[in-house]
């Protein structure tokens, strides 16, 4: 694997976010540097009218990068949504790790997350059953064929994907 990357993904309203934030920071407590890269299956809008970005982008500027002493942002105008080893080839070879959010289809190492009151299946294993699938954070009890994490237990969580990504020990 060119990147250390892993997925997370689930049904929507499932809690990725949620977990998400939990295991982000428990990887910067631990000193990793950590990349993120949210799917969004609608269009959405960080640049909003008023402001002097969106005014250049509206003027026809492909490329907006606004940059501040503190972050930057970069709007980018395409016709498709580029592959995902492209976002990460560009945009990610600063940090130790990219944790993905959605992106199900991709071949990246997934984790899924699994609640007991949202549903009775599960993505990577219903009619797919998708090779990638590495671990399930669950809320309950689950017979499968790869390890079913605590989904309460980010620090559990954490030291898994460590493990499957193969990640340098902390200093």
């Amino acid at each position: 694997m060119k990147h250390k990357a892993i997925s997370f993904v689930a049904k929507s309203g499932t809690g990725k976010t949620t977990l998400l934030e939990k295991v982000i920071a428990e990887l910067k407590v631990r000193g990793y540097r950590v990349g993120v890269i949210k799917h969004d299956a609608h269009q959405f809008d960080i640049d909003h009218p008023g402001k002097d970005s969106h005014r250049l982008t509206a003027a026809g500027a492909d490329t907006m990068l606004i940059s501040s002493p503190a972050k930057l942002a970069l709007v980018k105008q395409h016709a498709a949504s580029p592959p995902l080893e492209e976002l990460l080839d560009t945009y990610f070879s600063d940090v130790d790790l990219i944790v993905t959010e959605g992106f199900k289809k991709s071949g990246l190492p997934k984790i899924e997350i699994h609640r007991q009151e949202r549903s009775a299946t599960l993505i990577c294993r219903g009619e797919e059953n998708d090779p990638t699938l590495v671990a399930v954070a669950s809320d309950e009890p689950l017979e499968l064929d790869v390890p079913v994490l605590d989904l309460n237990d980010a620090a559990a969580i954490v030291n898994f994907v460590i493990k499957e990504l193969r990640l340098k020990a902390e200093d």
